[in-house]
């Protein structure tokens, strides 16, 4: 990659397998929904259901091939693969323990790429926990992944057994905040919903998934101030900023809180911006965000705050 301004090992804290099996149809209808109306206000003549059969033929990428081969095109060395459990509130094609399953068989097949997160909706009650703890001990996943717009606080006493597996096993809990799928409520994905229970489970560690994009202030508060709360960057290309994504995570990255934040690009998202290489030529680029940046911090950034998260034994660190 020319004239990159660090060359260092890459960890995506944030990507999803871009397959049908475990996007639900309604989640993408309202992701096209949105689309549609910013091209007609563009005069770009396109049908919800052209926008929807674009997206579901990008996501037949069932056992993660794809993926690992846009992140090799693009120096990453691993990533953090999330599974979402919108089961509970939307029809899916498989069930949450079928998911389960699908990213066990993954993780055999990429071993040395990926990290899991496994997703799981609070209100599956004794059978959710015991499939996480499934998940963790059996399947060897890596964290625990939450989406608060499916109907949830992220306090819910309801994930706090969720929440005692993650500490006994030192394991991350990462979860989205922000606006998402209109077909979700955006309620409970505020970051600020987070702070009981990171005051409640103080050696868990917790990662506010699009916290450069979404409540920026109030995530990068989180960080400054609980000791076990930390942010990704994911979706970074979407800010709102009126200078741009890049002004506007030059502007996050001088908050004093690198130690606390993680590199991720959220894939598929940005699949048609270019992929991963693209992507990275423009983030790791010499007048990019990371140029005010010590070179230190910067490997912080890519790689070493999600290293620090992750279990020892499957890092790039461990595996060299």
């Amino acid at each position: 990659m020319s004239h990159a301004i660090y060359d260092g090992p890459i960890i995506d804290s944030h990507c999803h397998i871009a397959s049908t099996r475990f996007i639900p149809t309604a989640f993408l209808e309202g992701f096209c929904a949105n689309v549609h109306v910013r091209l007609v206000a563009n005069g770009v003549r396109k049908s919800r259901s052209e926008l929807l059969d674009t997206y579901l033929a990008q996501s037949q990428d069932h056992f993660g091939d794809v993926l690992v081969a846009d992140m090799t095109s693009a120096g990453i060395e691993q990533a953090v693969v999330l599974l979402p459990d919108f089961t509970y509130v939307m029809k899916s094609d498989l069930t949450i323990a079928e998911m389960y399953a699908e990213h066990h068989a993954i993780l055999q097949r990429h071993g040395e790429r990926f990290h899991v997160f496994g997703g799981m909706d609070p209100r599956w009650g004794a059978d959710g926990v015991a499939l996480f703890e499934k998940g963790v001990v059996e399947y060897g996943f890596s964290g625990l992944k939450l989406y608060p717009p499916c109907g949830y606080s992220p306090s819910d006493k309801r994930l706090y057994p969720l929440y005692e597996i993650c500490r006994a096993h030192r394991l991350p809990v990462l979860l989205h905040v922000g606006p998402t799928s209109p077909a979700l409520e955006f309620a409970y994905s505020h970051p600020d919903l987070l702070d009981r229970a990171a005051f409640d489970f103080p050696d868990v560690n917790f990662i506010l998934a699009h916290g450069a994009v979404h409540h920026v202030d109030a995530c990068a508060r989180q960080c400054a101030y609980r000791p076990n709360v930390y942010l990704d960057v994911s979706a970074f290309l979407g800010s709102q900023h009126p200078r741009g994504w890049s002004v506007a995570l030059a502007e996050l990255f001088r908050m004093n809180i690198n130690h606390k934040i993680l590199f991720g690009t959220d894939w598929p998202v940005f699949r048609n911006s270019g992929g991963h290489r693209k992507v990275m030529e423009q983030f790791l680029a010499a007048d990019g965000p990371l140029a005010a940046v010590a070179p230190v911090q910067r490997k912080w950034l890519m790689s070493g705050n999600t290293r620090a998260l992750l279990p020892a034994s499957r890092t790039i660190d461990a595996i060299a």
